[in-house]
């Protein structure tokens, strides 16, 4: 497949990842799909992914080796750079013989072995010890692996694929990164945005992660409006994998029906403590405070239209009269009256 292959429609886009498990349907995230798209179809092409934890990687390094006509029939490898020490990670990375080390009791065949021809995706790139950094450089620029223990060298045909979960030229410049490896990753470079930055893809990725494991838990057709507008204003510190535990949450929880509701996220399990009641004044507080910096509005006159709008919406409210209207506000009928003609509001009440 050559680069000119790459192009198409932004619907067939969307499928073609959607299909893989990146799921999404925002137009701000075409560009990403598009050169993701685009990499996929030069296979030697090495890529660099950022963004913060639970972005969804992994999973948008799997789609472009699924994608790669040349690579995808071959392994896909991963290996997690975070949760190893030196020692090991060299070990896992390039391999050992028998006996080139305590420990080593068998001759074990490393990861760039072991994804001849596919991908190998190094996770959490940033914290890659500096020694095995500077091996990782010569083998990307050689092509070539040497076994721990042996004075041979084995050619190595595989694409890198790899990720920080945090910016890595800052890093650079502050010389926890080498330079010269961050220029050798950084051809293709492409940043995921946090979930906060996508919540148009909220109800396609809850949907979505329903019917992944709806084989365990009971069928799900549809996600209801009123939970999709309060998860909207969550902020998912743990973006799409924080959203993904959620829902298996609210499925395990789930005794009836098959749409998801804002009230099964009251009730998803907690271990044995019930779920807390919603935040509806956090909510509504985070939502004034995206209203002043979206808007530009200065805080005063936010939080009148805000007194405005709740004032206006009781009194919409029929059947109901001034009276009445006063105790439900638990106020007093006075002060209702006066904030009716201080803000001029409607009302066909006698």
């Amino acid at each position: 497949m050559g680069v000119m292959d790459s192009f198409l429609t932004n619907d067939a886009l969307r499928r073609s990842f959607n299909d893989l498990g990146f799921i999404t349907g925002s137009e701000a995230l075409l560009p990403l799909l598009r050169q993701a798209y685009k990499a996929a179809c030069v296979s030697d092409i090495t890529v660099l992914l950022e963004g913060e934890t639970g972005t969804g990687k992994q999973v948008l390094a799997f789609a472009i080796h699924s994608l790669d006509q040349k690579r995808r029939a071959f392994p896909f490898v991963t290996m997690p750079c975070g949760s190893l020490s030196e020692a090991l990670a060299e070990s896992e990375l390039f391999g050992h013989l028998k006996g080139a080390f305590t420990g080593a009791v068998t001759h074990r065949k490393g990861l760039f072995q072991a994804a001849q021809c596919g991908t190998l995706f190094l996770d959490d790139i940033n914290d890659l010890p500096p020694n095995i950094q500077a091996k990782l450089l010569d083998v990307l620029q050689r092509g070539a692996v040497r076994t721990i223990g042996s004075d041979a060298e084995t050619q190595v045909d595989v694409r890198i694929i790899a990720a920080s979960n945090q910016p890595l030229e800052p890093l650079v410049q502050k010389g926890l990164f080498r330079a010269d490896l961050y220029h050798r990753l950084n051809v293709v470079r492409l940043w995921l945005p946090p979930l906060r930055e996508r919540m148009q893809d909220l109800p396609n990725l809850v949907l979505a992660f329903a019917h992944r494991h709806g084989d365990i838990y009971r069928p799900i057709e549809s996600v209801e409006p009123d939970l999709v507008s309060f998860l909207q204003s969550q902020t998912f510190p743990g973006n799409v994998r924080e959203l993904e535990n959620d829902v298996q949450r609210m499925l395990f929880s789930k005794v009836c029906g098959t749409s998801l509701e804002l009230a099964d996220w009251n009730h998803r399990s907690e271990g044995c403590r019930p779920a807390d009641p919603p935040d509806l004044l956090g909510e509504a507080a985070t939502r004034v405070l995206g209203a002043i910096s979206a808007q530009g509005i200065p805080y005063a006159q936010a939080i009148e239209q805000l007194e405005r709008r709740v004032l206006q919406a009781a009194l919409n409210v029929g059947g109901r009269t001034r009276r009445e209207i006063a105790q439900h506000l638990q106020t007093s009928e006075r002060t209702l009256y006066h904030k009716i003609r201080t803000y001029e509001l409607r009302d066909q009440r006698p």
